[in-house]
């Protein structure tokens, strides 16, 4: 048996999803480690993204994610509708903006993990399917199981924290690794 993050027991499946969230979230957050509210709103690179600004998106997608698994579709904008406008307002979740703090998005993003991880110790079937939402980037019809959509969680924070990774060593040199 193997204790999670959030102290309940989960073995098997259900663990290694947990291990692989918590894997994935820690290397996140450690790239902010020591920085101020100005650094994490900081862009570094030639994209828009900074670390407080990331930190906001994957909480975001984790917790619209979830919802999906919970109570499908509805629980997801429909992107198929979405105007310029809509995308423009969504490009506010890649930044902190003002009177958002570095330790305020953390403390959301612990509280979205500690829902999903209560999600994935109780969730009775874990090959549960919801019919994806419409999106352009979706095929049409298809279906994702809650291990598919938990899956794509870690997958997407693993590919966020390789972003962060980037924007902090250009920030100050800091690295996650190596």
């Amino acid at each position: 048996m193997t204790t999670t993050p959030n102290n309940s027991t989960a073995t098997g499946e259900r663990a290694d999803l947990l291990a692989a969230l918590a894997k994935q979230r820690h290397f996140l957050r450690f790239t902010t480690r020591d920085l101020t509210d100005e650094q994490a709103g900081l862009r570094t690179t030639v994209s828009a993204l900074c670390l407080g600004g990331l930190i906001k998106h994957v909480s975001t997608v984790e917790r619209f994610w979830v919802d999906f698994i919970v109570e499908g579709p509805s629980a997801m904008p429909d992107f198929s509708s979405f105007t310029e406008a809509d995308f423009a307002r969504r490009a506010d979740e890649f930044r902190l903006l003002p009177g958002e703090t570095l330790a305020g998005v953390l403390a959301e993003y612990a509280e979205v993990a500690r829902r999903t991880d209560d999600l994935v110790a109780t969730l009775p079937d874990l090959g549960a399917t919801q019919p994806l939402p419409k999106a352009p980037w979706f095929e049409a019809g298809a279906e994702w199981s809650a291990r598919r959509v938990l899956m794509h969680i870690a997958t997407e924070s693993a590919q966020h924290a390789g972003h962060a990774d980037i924007i902090r060593e250009a920030l100050d040199g800091a690295k996650s690794m190596g």
